[in-house]
Order: C-alpha cells, then sequence, then structure tokens
C-alpha cells in the first residue's frame, strides 16, 4: 500500500510564533506574549510569574515574530512554489475574541483569518487549523485563573462555534487543542495556569485537563453540526518512550510514561475516562470535578482522526536519577546511547516515528496524521546568503522513509504529514530565532533585529521535489541550488 494520492503533503506554524503584531487588528495579549527569550521562558512555561505584563529588560518575540501579519501573500506564495496540498496554521483566540470572554468576535480579526483562507484557496492549498494553539487570552487568566475554570468551557465553546460556523466551506480540517498533554508539564503554556499558595498541583492540572476535554468535544460536536464534511483531530505531543534496561521496573515507567500522553486521546478518540485514569485520582486522592452531562458530551462526539508531532523517542527507567540526561520537546529522558543528538539535545530516532505510528494506530483504529516534525538547527548563511541546510534533509528525508513504511508495510493509515516550522518561526521551547526548522531563512536574530527578508534554503527545492513525486523521490538533485 503506496501513499494516497491525496496524500496531504505540507508545513505547519503557529499564530503566536509567525504572526506578530500581537496588538494589532484590535488584539489583545496572550499567556505566549509574556513568554521572553532566555533562561527565564522555561520558569514563566511553568507558571512562575509576578504579572501579566510585558517586563522592562525582557525581550518578548511574539511581539513582532516573523511578521507574517504583514507578509502572509508573501510566505504563502513561497508555500505554493513548493507544491503544498495542506499548510497547519493557528487562529489567534484574542486576535478573534481579545478578551476570550466577549460576547461579539472582533471583526478585523476575522476578517486576517478570512484573507488567509482565500490566499490558500487560489493556490490550491487545504487550511489545517488548530482552534487553539498554546493560546489562552490573558483577560481569562487574571479574571478567571485560565483553565482552571470551568467557565472556559463555556468561552472556548463560544470562540469554537464562531470560528465553525463563520469559515464553513473555508476549513474542511480542523484541530481542536494543540498538543493537549503539554497542560501537564508546562500548565502555563498549556492552559493559562498560575499556582496559588496552598494549590495541589495535580488535582489543578487534572481539573484544567477535563475542563479542555469537555470543550474539545463540545467544539468536535459542533463542527459535525455545522457542516458534517468537518474532520475534526485531537494533537498529541507525541513520541514513544522506551525502557532503558530490559528491568521490568523500567518497562513499567516506559507504560506510565506513555499513558500520561494517551490519557488525553484516550478520552478524545473513545469519548469516555480510560480505567487507569481514574485510578490514579482514586490512589493519589485528586478530587476531579465533573458536571452531570459530562460524560455523555465526552461520549457524544469522538474526533475523525489522531494528529500528533513527532521530534523523538524518549528513554526512561524507573531509577531515572542514576542515568544522563537528555532533553526533547519540554518531556525529561535519559540519554539514549544508540542515537545521535541535535544541537539542543533533542535525539534523533527516525524508527521512533514508525514504532508511534504504529503504537497509535494499533490503539485507536483511526486515522492519523503527522502535523509537526523536523529539525531544529543554526543555519549558517553563505556570502551569497545561501544556506546548504543538508542536515535538514537528511533528518526528514530519514523520516519521511519511516512513516513511508509505517503505511507501505503496517498498514498505518495516515492523512499527510505537515513539517514544523516550514518558514523559520520563534521556537516554543526557548524563544530562539537561532533554532531554525525552515525550508524558508527569516532573516531575524534572537535579539529581533534583522530586515525579515525571505530566501530559499537548499532543502526548500528538495521538499517541493518530494511533493511533487508524493514521496517516491527523496534524493537531492546535484542542481538543487540558488
Amino acid at each position: 500500500m503506496a501513499l494516497d494520492k491525496n496524500f496531504l503533503w505540507g508545513g505547519a506554524t503557529a499564530a503566536n510564533q509567525v504572526e506578530g503584531g500581537v496588538l494589532e487588528g484590535g488584539r489583545k495579549l496572550s499567556n505566549i506574549d509574556l513568554l521572553p527569550c532566555g533562561e527565564d521562558r522555561k520558569a514563566v512555561g511553568l507558571g512562575e510569574l509576578e504579572m501579566l505584563e510585558w517586563k522592562e529588560g525582557y525581550y518578548y518575540p511574539a511581539k513582532e515574530a516573523i511578521d507574517m501579519y504583514h507578509r502572509y501573500l508573501e510566505d504563502i506564495q513561497l508555500f505554493a512554489e513548493m507544491g503544498f496540498k495542506v499548510y497547519r496554521m493557528s487562529l489567534s483566540w484574542s486576535r478573534i475574541f481579545p478578551n476570550g470572554d466577549d460576547l461579539e468576535p472582533n471583526e478585523e480579526g476575522l476578517a486576517f483569518y478570512e484573507g488567509i483562507f482565500q490566499e490558500l484557496k487560489k493556490h490550491g492549498i487545504e487550511p489545517l487549523v488548530t482552534i487553539a494553539h498554546f493560546d489562552v487570552p490573558v483577560h481569562l487568566i487574571k479574571e478567571y485563573g485560565g483553565w482552571r475554570s470551568r467557565k472556559l468551557v463555556d468561552f472556548y465553546s463560544h470562540y469554537a462555534e464562531t470560528v465553525l460556523k463563520r469559515f464553513k466551506g473555508q476549513v474542511k480540517y480542523w484541530l481542536t487543542i494543540n498538543e493537549i498533554n503539554i497542560l501537564l508539564h508546562q500548565p502555563f503554556v498549556g492552559g493559562g495556569i498560575i499556582f496559588r499558595e496552598g494549590d495541589n498541583k495535580e488535582e489543578v492540572k487534572y481539573q484544567a485537563a477535563h475542563h479542555q476535554l469537555v470543550a474539545s468535544a463540545l467544539a468536535t460536536k459542533i463542527a459535525h453540526e455545522v457542516d458534517p464534511e468537518n474532520q475534526v483531530g485531537c494533537m498529541l505531543a507525541g513520541g514513544s518512550h522506551y525502557p532503558y534496561t530490559c528491568r521490568p521496573e523500567d518497562y513499567q515507567e516506559a507504560i506510565r510514561r506513555d499513558r500520561e500522553g494517551y490519557f488525553f486521546i484516550d478520552v478524545q478518540a473513545r469519548g469516555k475516562y480510560p480505567n487507569y485514569a481514574l485510578k490514579k485520582f482514586e490512589q493519589e486522592g485528586l478530587t476531579i470535578q465533573m458536571e452531570t452531562g459530562d460524560a455523555a458530551i465526552l461520549a457524544s462526539a469522538p474526533v475523525d482522526f489522531v494528529s500528533f508531532s513527532y521530534y523523538c523517542s524518549r528513554t526512561v527507567s524507573g531509577h531515572a536519577e542514576d542515568y544522563q540526561q537528555a532533553t526533547g520537546n519540554i518531556f525529561a529522558s535519559i540519554k539514549n546511547d544508540n542515537l545521535p543528538s541535535t544541537e539542543w539535545g533533542w535525539q534523533i530516532d527516525p524508527l521512533g516515528l514508525r514504532n508511534s505510528l504504529n503504537q497509535l494506530y494499533d490503539r485507536y483504529q483511526k486515522p492519523l496524521f503527522i502535523v509537526e516534525n523536523g529539525l531544529g538547527a543554526v543555519d549558517v548563511p553563505d556570502e551569497n546568503g545561501y544556506v546548504a541546510d543538508d542536515y535538514r534533509i537528511d533528518y526528514l528525508k530519514q523520516h519521511i522513509e519511516a512513516f513511508k513504511e509505517a503505511v507501505e508495510i503496517d498498514g498505518v493509515e495516515l492523512l499527510g504529514y505537515t513539517t514544523w516550522g516550514c518558514i523559520d518561526l520563534v521556537a516554543a521551547s526557548t524563544g530562539q530565532m537561532s533554532k531554525r526548522y525552515g525550508f524558508i531563512y527569516v532573516d531575524r536574530d534572537d535579539q529581533g533585529n534583522g530586515t525579515m527578508k525571505r530566501s530559499k534554503k537548499k532543502s526548500f527545492d528538495w521538499y517541493k521535489q518530494v511533493i511533487a513525486s508524493n514521496g517516491e523521490n527523496l534524493e537531492v538533485a546535484e542542481t538543487v541550488n540558488v
């Protein structure tokens, strides 16, 4: 079974990492706007911040990002030149509902996204739209405590219904909440949560998770009611966990860590809480408030497909303190000596992508969609401004080969593949521009200096060739150059 002729090749970005224009067009501040570039970014992501506003002496990269707010016509033209079939993007909640709890949407924000969808349609590119991608309006954090409050279910549902109705016929593929399991690891990023004195942090996080799961189900239900053609997916920060040794304790830890993420998808894909989660709440004394009718809501609207990000696998042990640690997309991991690492310590494991695809497909028996995959690296332009990023081509080539094997040999049903950061953007984990993922170089540094000029890297023409051949031609042509 080869890749379907309608396989969706493309790229992915997020509003808060590319748009900029954070106070333009009626938009107000969102949680990610408050994350500085540098050492303090991780602490803020965990909810360790004194005030919900910009502080002097810090650089906040989301303010301007790569200015796609003013440059999307140019960027979409480049995506079209590569032959994109799909472009994954997100809406900014605070651009459409500046406070989050507004009764009426901001028309200027809706018109902005309508312009993007019209431009994509002109080039034959299907939008894949994330409704909330690490995005909570600051007003909702100040007034309600972010997703710890049940009221956000109503505010999010109103937001979702608004965009689903407004963009009916313009958008077919939707994701409800990006990397929903990140809420457990970076609660301010994932849920706009700032912990208070005396909080049971686990209870707060899982209560917020319940609210997000109910809200996601309501959005899925609304999407299907608004347009039966809509396809709605959930989204997991993926990557399988390997036991460090064959000790049973290590294998048990791998199961536990996998379940931390699968918990969310189990609910979204199967429509109910898994027994292991209910047992966890009971054994740890966590009281999760569930309203009458919540179970029915969850059961009524399972997602149509399961999407996920994949950058690396992770290795775990029941005795993790005994081993050297690695990093990788927020999650802690033991260094796996069998795998090479990126400049940021993320371990490169193409076979792990095939493993993850098989695990997810076996578990859910629903179509899958790889909506983030890529290599963050320091790109150094030559004297002509050209980036010969063979290392990125090599990474992507290996991962494409891996997912093709999952489809062609293992029988996994895969809808598409969108590389992360198809144009250089602000890295979510670090706030850096120097951690580049794109096929398109953006002249911007970690301090906000640069012209914002766009230029094609070597990987641009290579990916164009991959798409044109539906993944059959992965070789690097000698003619690929400026």
